[in-house]
């Protein structure tokens, strides 16, 4: 334990913060000596070859029982991805670059023989996703080969011998690698399906009927930094989509995009849509890394995946959030759990697949306003357990799961409840929501023009429920913009007008990347008229959403419509100088890359010392990428600070872009430098960066303390006072300070090498987590064990 001289109130803040040191100074011996620190190497139990992981691999949420029930064997019928069930309680089965199975679940206790599976003579293979629906299977085929055509398919039995052999194609869609063509899900309304892609699946031909409109950007005010890697550095929005479209495969809509790679969606008894979609591993500690996440899919939403180091951060409010944040994994199926044989809790959860992490996640959602929140719990983990699909059974009530993909051995488990909880029937009908009756109504004027649309839903635009006011401006954002554009110009309810102005820049704006070669050039009256009118907003009278809206707004204007004149610059920095930096780490996202792409002169100084002040190493990389493309306002002091903390970064941690992207920042960066700039900081420049572990990094925090070896017992002592006065911003600082985030998560900061954090106050008394802390070999969590594999 690092010692520390404190007053006995921040005794606990600053044990929690300090953790890091003991469990680092541990990690970096173990490293050297090649084994795990304070225990002895741990290899896991063979795994017999063409066999499923055994059940005694997994842990299991209490009460519940899983059995594998097959193990695929997988040179004869490949690697399962997908499960469905027909009426008759039969469960089909597709292999990832193979064909279409079939076979009846066995009873409780027993294992399915292979002989009992049987291969559909349809000549169909690579289905990502499939349904019954308007009496035939609906499937997603992917093709990672190509040897038949990516997109929609139907299959029917054409002869009466109850086996699937006919099968016409109803939409091809291209699609490469793994991104592509996933499920079909019947929407609620049963008269149409929901098809599922990710962002390496290009936009089919839509209707004019679609949900979101066609004025999609990438909406990014400074340069993008690509993926280090060069991964998906082509692809531009509107990235993943999920449509929806008729039985006949005649028309498609897109009802919502953004996403980045999900796979599968389901519908709630609300008649909500919901999906798991993926993060991009290589953007680990990044200000613009995402996490997996479940997010509530409404019309005409956008959820701003964008390649590389361009992907919009939840508190845009162009992009749908979501109801809850997972973590790193690769989400796969989800399904909810009604007619599950299972306590009501679970009958009522979202199930969510993880496929690298090996994790079924069990979502609580509760309604909130127009929208939920939910929380997650781990209801299945196991190692390796590469999870694909789920379903449950409608004549047993249990839910299966596959495990398989990229050619791995796969299996097919059954879930089943033997605890004493009550597992009837959840009969608890959808209770009423004015707010989800308002949304709705709202968007029945998405993809269509109304006369009656714009006098609807223009009140709501000012609405306190975000899903809300997204209904609304997507509403209008579909209407003739001649009906509405004055009227967002003269608004006088400012709260309201902001809305209004980001709904008229988005229809009459063309982000750069998109305008098409020939077409007649944006309309800088009405860009001019824009900044006009969000320069008369009262910024402090804003509430702190609509300051952020406010703000997105001007970044909006000026990419679609390009810089502004001279008086106009001049301006717009007046306004927005005064404000930066702001309270909140969102507002000074925002500020410093609208001051940068201004190059006002004060925020190189001010930006700078941001870097120096905040805590973790994504906030200090959000400000440094900005600074990367200023010209104007720099000083050798600044310049100077600035390349030292280019020089500390290269010792931070992240995914496998993460060096690059600090290249990136480094390269873009010297191309501003003047000549005599280059020749005044040569020693600087010429500089090596040198190599620090964690703990070496740690020694300005603690420089000129007196150590101090505070007991268990002492600290439990301190938080007895109901951790009165505490100040959650410092503690931040110092979870920074002491090297903490490097290895574990808070929020969307932080490290993945320890446990995520965010959670714990709801996981253990002050007590015990301080117990955790001072004592960190005391119990480690078997998903921390290093292992050592020979």
């Amino acid at each position: 334990m690092m010692p520390l001289r404190t007053p006995a109130r921040a005794l606990v803040v600053l044990v929690l913060s300090a953790c890091v040191a003991g469990h680092a100074a541990a990690a970096e011996a173990a490293k050297k000596k090649g084994a795990a620190p304070d225990r002895p190497a741990q290899v896991g139990p063979a795994i017999n070859e063409n066999k499923a992981t055994p059940v005694s691999r997994l842990k299991v949420a209490p009460g519940f029982a899983v059995e594998l029930i097959y193990s695929v064997p997988g040179v004869e019928q490949g690697s399962w991805v997908n499960l469905c069930a027909d009426d008759r309680g039969r469960i089909y089965a597709s292999d990832q670059y193979g064909g279409l199975y079939r076979f009846t679940p066995p009873a409780p206790g027993q294992t399915l023989e292979r002989s009992a599976v049987e291969q559909m003579p349809a000549d169909i293979r690579a289905i990502n996703g499939m349904v019954f629906a308007f009496g035939a299977l609906y499937v997603g085929v992917n093709d990672y080969e190509n040897k038949i055509k990516s997109g929609v398919y139907r299959i029917t039995d054409s002869d009466g011998d109850d086996r699937l052999d006919k099968v016409e194609l109803l939409r091809a869609i291209e699609a490469r690698g793994d991104h592509g063509v996933h499920a079909i899900v019947p929407t609620p309304d049963g008269k149409a399906l929901y098809l599922i892609t990710g962002n390496g699946a290009k936009a089919t031909a839509l209707a004019p009927s679609s949900q979101v409109p066609r004025h999609w950007g990438e909406d990014h005010l400074l340069p993008r930094m690509p993926d280090g890697r060069g991964f998906m550095r082509d692809v531009l929005a509107p990235g993943g989509i999920i449509y929806r479209f008729t039985p006949d495969g005649k028309t498609f809509e897109a009802y919502a995009s953004g996403f980045r790679n999900i796979f599968d969606a389901a519908v709630n008894r609300d008649g909500e849509l919901f999906t798991y979609d993926a993060d991009m591993e290589y953007d680990f500690n990044t200000s613009w890394y995402r996490p997996t996440r479940i997010n509530h899919v409404i019309s005409g939403a956008e959820f701003g995946w964008r390649n590389g180091a361009g992907k919009w951060p939840e508190f845009y409010p162009d992009n749908r959030g979501a109801v809850v944040n997972v973590g790193p994994g690769s989400p796969t199926g989800v399904t909810f759990g009604y007619g599950a044989k299972f306590p009501a809790k679970y009958q009522r959860a979202l199930f969510a697949l993880d496929w690298s992490w090996g994790k079924l996640y069990a979502v609580h959602l509760t309604p909130d306003g127009a929208s939920y929140k939910a929380t997650k719990e781990e209801f299945i983990s196991g190692t390796p357990l590469p999870l694909t699909d789920a379903i449950i059974h409608p004549k047993d009530g249990a839910m299966y799961f596959a495990i398989g993909g990229r050619r791995v051995q796969s299996g097919v488990y059954r879930v089943t409840y033997r605890g004493s909880e009550s597992t009837a029937p959840d009969t608890t009908k959808p209770a009423p929501s004015p707010a989800r009756e308002l949304r709705r109504s709202l968007e029945a004027f998405h993809g269509r023009q109304d006369p009656a649309a714009v006098a609807k839903a223009w009140p709501h635009l000012a609405h306190a429920d975000s899903a809300i006011r997204w209904a609304a401006r997507i509403a209008l954002e579909h209407q003739p913009v001649e009906t509405w554009a004055e009227k967002a110009l003269a608004e006088r309810n400012h709260s309201l007008q902001v809305e209004a102005l980001l709904a008229l820049a988005h229809a009459t704006g063309v982000c750069p990347p998109h305008r098409v070669v020939g077409a007649a050039p944006v309309d800088a009256a009405r860009g001019a008229a824009l900044l006009a009118a969000l320069s008369k907003i009262d910024h402090g009278k804003l509430d702190a959403a609509r300051q952020l809206t406010h703000l997105r707004t001007i970044q909006v204007v000026l990419n679609r419509f390009g810089r502004p004149d001279a008086a106009a610059v001049k301006a717009l920095i007046a306004k927005l100088d005064p404000l930066f930096p702001a309270r909140t780490r969102e507002a000074n996202w925002l500020l410093c890359e609208t001051l940068v792409f201004l190059e006002a002169s004060t925020v190189a100084a001010k930006a700078v010392a941001l870097i120096k002040s905040a805590p973790t190493q994504e906030e200090q990389i959000e400000y440094a990428r900005s600074l990367r493309m200023l010209k104007a306002g720099w000083t050798t002091a600044t310049r100077t600070a600035y390349l030292e903390w280019m020089l500390k970064a290269v010792n931070y941690r992240g995914g496998a872009s993460f060096d690059k992207f600090i290249e990136f920042i480094r390269n873009d960066a010297l191309a501003t430098f003047t000549d005599a700039e280059k020749a005044g900081l040569a020693d600087l420049l010429a500089r090596k960066p040198e190599r620090k572990s964690v703990v070496e990094n740690l020694g300005d925090v603690f420089a000129g303390r007196t150590p101090t070896q505070w007991t268990l017992d002492e600290l439990s002592a301190a938080a007895k006072n109901g951790m009165r006065g505490r100040n959650f911003e410092r503690g931040r600082k110092m979870f920074g300070a002491a090297a903490c985030f490097a290895c574990h998560r808070f929020g969307n900061e932080g490290g993945m090498t320890g446990p995520d954090l965010t959670g714990a106050g709801g996981r253990y008394s002050a007590h015990d987590l301080l117990d955790q802390i001072i004592n960190p070999s005391k119990e480690i969590n078997e998903q921390f064990v290093p292992s050592v594999l020979t």
